[in-house]
């Protein structure tokens, strides 16, 4: 009876079958034919060694399948080595060569010619095997009636008994003929270790393996393995990666009976657990015990990533190989389903780990790739999201190519491919361009006759309102104005404020500032006000979310310096600890987190357009700016607001004189708290000293 040796408290998977083995007894290796072959092995190993391809000079014997099968060599009853037996099939490859008409007469006068017809067909079948550190080629003679010839058709097999081999190894088999006639049938077969074969009371380095038992309750899987308290034992935790080599995760020499605890968030279908007694060149056990655990699955899909890497890559990302598909497709404004496109990608088992390229031309931000399994869609990326740029409103036209060249354009929309042309002529084409001569009458007159109907009916009804009641009409144009004014701060311009935290002082004065742009067409965001976020998301993926979504709408990041601020910048720039020169920063201090972001975008010239700087007079000097931040304009406040306001507000921004009107309404708001601010920290001036500069 088998050993038990797995237990899975929870449906990890199946039990696997343990097999029963033939024993046989003795060192000597033997060759065995089939009913009408006659073979013989050589005595020893021969050199592997095959040669190049040559033509066959008529009918010959060549291999074209091998099967192995695990046997136990033994040399007593419970002393055995496993083996692995070879059959090799072979066929007849070539024909017999008809004589010409001189060479049959000279046949028919000397019929001891006939003699190679009715002689035997005769080979030299080589077969190599490799187990790592085992390496042997050895040489059988076959021979079959040239009677029995039929060319094309198999005549038989061969048996070899057998090839000795280690537990769990990888064995490789290759066989051909001397001299070779096609090229070399190979094998490569993954041999089981002592969990998977009756063999624990025949093979000795069985005896002492560490048996592994595993077991769940609730959240924990436990791996509980059953040895004396002396062992040593190796243990050892890995990633099994069919698409590349395994990975190792965990790894103890440990002693005596353990426990090992895994959390269910550490499970994946590829971890697998191999165990083996420490000892010189001993057997080891290894077992996948999560392929079916839903859990694991679950955590691998959690744990997978993908990514779209311009111009035209894509690449996911996994701890174990995905049996998955990948589709790409379209993403239209608005929300709504993305929509699969013809260019295949791979259909299933998509290679993780790998940048893969995507069959385009061109890339488009609507186009998304979808990776699903089992018909359920698990990951989905666009091209739009590694980048500022937002979905366009473009419309994809798809054309279909048909029996003798017959072509059609429809538009892609959510309810289907909507046909676009009804009778369209090709007038030229060649591999990259094509001249289409299209008619537009029934898009163009019967689609815009309505429109026009309506547009004109609405200009006689506005213009007889005009007429018979002029001052209502005057009112209702008033109104309309001020719901365009209205609409416009609708849809102002986004601003984003990144400060330092120093102390209240100067969270009150930002606070102030905030509140007084708001009164302008502005949207402004600002730490202060969305402190829950904050604290919930993180503040460097609270910043990453803000930036994107204010330069993604066409806003503006205002950068607000003051002497922590600087220092900061300084400490980033120099790698310096200059720590002193700053203050301490709180759990929610954006500025901090956001260097890492700000940095690079003006190192690499990304700035000017996106970034604009700020201080407050009194509080900072104006050459205390580090030059970096000055490729953007830096302004002072509130000395400098007229400037400043037309720069946040870009090209929509008012006349001079509106625009010192709302300067005017800014520094009433911000002059006080200001004023505040320096009177705390004991500035000479004074509140109501005007401009600060510092210098």
């Amino acid at each position: 009876m088998p050993v038990p040796w797995f237990l899975l408290s929870l449906a990890l998977g199946r039990s696997p079958m343990v097999l029963s083995l033939e024993k046989l007894m003795g060192p000597q290796d033997t060759a065995r034919c089939s009913p009408g072959l006659s073979c013989h092995l050589w005595d020893g190993d021969v050199l592997c060694l095959p040669g190049s391809i040559v033509s066959a000079p008529g009918p010959v014997l060549v291999p074209t399948r091998l099967q192995t099968e695990l046997v136990l060599r033994c040399y007593q009853e419970t002393d055995c080595d496993l083996c692995v037996r070879v059959a090799i099939h072979l066929a007849v490859h070539g024909h017999w060569e008809e004589p010409k008409d001189e060479d049959k007469f000279g046949r028919a006068a000397d019929p001891e010619l006939e003699e190679p017809r009715n002689a035997f067909l005769q080979a030299q079948v080589v077969l190599s095997f490799q187990a790592y550190p085992t390496a042997r080629c050895v040489l059988l003679e076959v021979q079959v009636p040239a009677a029995l010839v039929q060319p094309g058709q198999s005549v038989g097999s061969v048996v070899f008994d057998c090839f000795e081999a280690a537990l769990g190894a990888e064995v490789r088999i290759w066989s051909y003929t001397q001299p070779r006639y096609q090229k070399e049938l190979n094998f490569t077969q993954q041999l089981p270790d002592c969990k998977g074969l009756e063999v624990r009371d025949s093979v000795q380095s069985c005896w002492a393996l560490p048996w592994l038992n595993v077991s769940a309750d609730g959240d924990d899987v436990y791996l509980v393995l059953d040895v004396s308290e002396e062992q040593r034992f190796g243990l050892s935790l890995y990633w099994n990666q069919i698409q590349g080599p395994t990975k190792p995760w965990w790894h103890r020499n440990l002693t005596g009976p353990q426990t090992i605890t895994l959390n269910h968030t550490d499970l994946f279908p590829c971890l697998c657990i191999q165990v083996w007694p420490l000892e010189p060149d001993s057997v080891r056990t290894s077992v996948c015990p999560f392929r079916e655990d839903p859990r694991a699955h679950r955590n691998l899909w959690r744990a997978a990533r993908l990514q779209l890497l311009p111009p035209r890559g894509w690449r996911l990302d996994a701890p174990c190989s995905l049996l998955a598909e990948a589709t790409l497709c379209w993403q239209a404004p608005g929300g709504g389903p993305c929509q699969s496109l013809v260019p295949p990608l791979y259909q299933a088992n998509v290679t993780v780990n790998k940048t893969l390229e995507l069959p385009l031309l061109n890339a488009h931000p609507n186009l998304c790739v979808q990776v699903s399994s089992w018909e359920k869609l698990q990951l989905q990326e666009c091209l739009w999201a590694d980048s500022l740029r937002a979905l366009k409103d473009d419309l994809l036209l798809v054309e279909t190519r048909g029996l003798q060249d017959n072509r059609s354009l429809c538009a892609l929309e959510p309810s289907g491919c909507t046909p676009l042309l009804s009778k369209a002529s090709t007038l030229w084409e060649d591999e990259l361009r094509a001249l289409w001569a299209c008619p537009m009458d029934k898009y163009v007159h019967q689609r815009w006759a309505l429109v026009w109907l309506a547009c004109l009916l609405l200009a006689s009804v506005l213009f007889l309102l005009f007429l018979f009641r002029k001052d209502h009409v005057k009112g209702w144009l008033r109104l309309l104005k001020e719901d365009l004014r209205a609409g416009a701060a609708a849809t102002a311009r986004a601003a984003l404020l990144l400060y330092s935290a120093e102390d209240s002082g100067f969270e009150r004065l930002v606070g102030a500032l905030a509140s007084a742009l708001c009164q302008l067409p502005l949207q402004v965001t600002v730490d202060l006000w969305s402190r829950r976020e904050l604290s919930a998301q993180g503040p460097l993926a609270w910043f990453h979310a803000q930036r994107r979504q204010t330069l993604q709408e066409g806003g503006v990041v205002v950068l607000l310096f003051s002497p922590g601020a600087v220092a900061l910048c300084h400490e980033w720039l120099q790698d310096s600890a200059s720590a002193s020169a700053s203050a301490p920063h709180g759990p929610h201090d954006a500025f901090a987190a956001s260097l890492s972001c700000v940095l690079p975008d003006f190192l690499q010239g990304r700035a000017p357009g996106r970034y604009v700087g700020a201080y407050f007079d009194g509080l900072l000097p104006s050459g205390a700016v580090p030059a970096l931040f000055r490729s953007v304009p830096v302004f002072s406040l509130p000395s400098q607001l007229p400037d400043f306001l037309g720069t946040l507000q870009g090209p929509g921004a008012p006349g001079p004189g509106r625009l010192g009107e709302r300067a005017k309404q800014v520094s009433r708001a911000l002059q006080p708290t200001l004023d505040q601010l320096l009177q705390a920290l004991g500035d000479p001036g004074g509140p109501g000293g005007g401009t600060r500069d510092g210098t």
